[in-house]
């Protein structure tokens, strides 16, 4: 079986990505975790993935004079590394159209909601101050406007009565850390496909 080449792009400690790359450990999983790259020096994820025999990248986004140059200098990163897949995990920075675009059905994002409700950051929050019940998680595909791609799955969770976004954080994370690996399979067995801006399953 031919394994889809896929990044993980982090800032931070990588908790998607290492239930990722865990996913990927199992030699019949669909996707091979090639490069994981991050904006921060000493992001926590950079050498938990070193550690499980990864390569790593640090791209400083600081030095860049435009969003689009440093984009440039991540998308040189991903072609030399054969990449076929690219996979946010906490990755703290806007991307810029072109990059986007470059990648439009092989870049995918999990954000901590149930899209379209709830953009953006501080999720937890906005959840709570809706008063919403049930709250959850998505996996999109990645479009130039930010949380809007097309959903490629969801997971449920419940609100319960006195949580807190701490709380409620920790328990849409548990489903996270499988609702990603789960779709990261579907798009590497083409199980579901962009087009024509929307998300489509065989």
């Amino acid at each position: 079986m031919v394994r889809a080449r896929t990044a993980i792009l982090i800032s931070g400690r990588g908790s998607n990505m290492r239930a990722l790359i865990a996913a990927a450990d199992d030699a019949s999983f669909p996707a091979e975790i090639a490069l994981v790259v991050s904006n921060v020096e000493g992001a926590e994820g950079l050498s938990y993935a070193a550690a499980a025999g990864i390569p790593t990248k640090v791209i400083p986004h600081k030095p860049f004079a435009s969003r689009e140059a440093f984009d440039g200098a991540m998308d040189a990163a991903l072609v030399e590394t054969g990449i076929e897949i690219v996979c946010l995990a906490g990755f703290m920075r806007i991307l810029s159209d072109g990059f986007v675009r470059k990648w439009e059905g092989k870049l995918l994002n999990i954000h901590p909601s149930l899209l379209p409700s709830f953009k953006g950051v501080h999720v937890h929050e906005q959840a709570l101050r809706a008063g919403v019940r049930i709250s959850g998680c998505t996996v999109h595909f990645v479009v130039p406007e930010l949380d809007a791609g097309p959903i490629i799955d969801q997971a449920h969770v419940r609100v319960e009565p006195g949580d807190t976004p701490q709380t409620l954080a920790a328990r849409v994370l548990v489903e996270e850390h499988k609702l990603y690996p789960a779709a990261l399979k579907l798009l590497a067995e083409g199980k579901v496909a962009l087009r024509n801006g929307q998300a489509v399953f065989r």
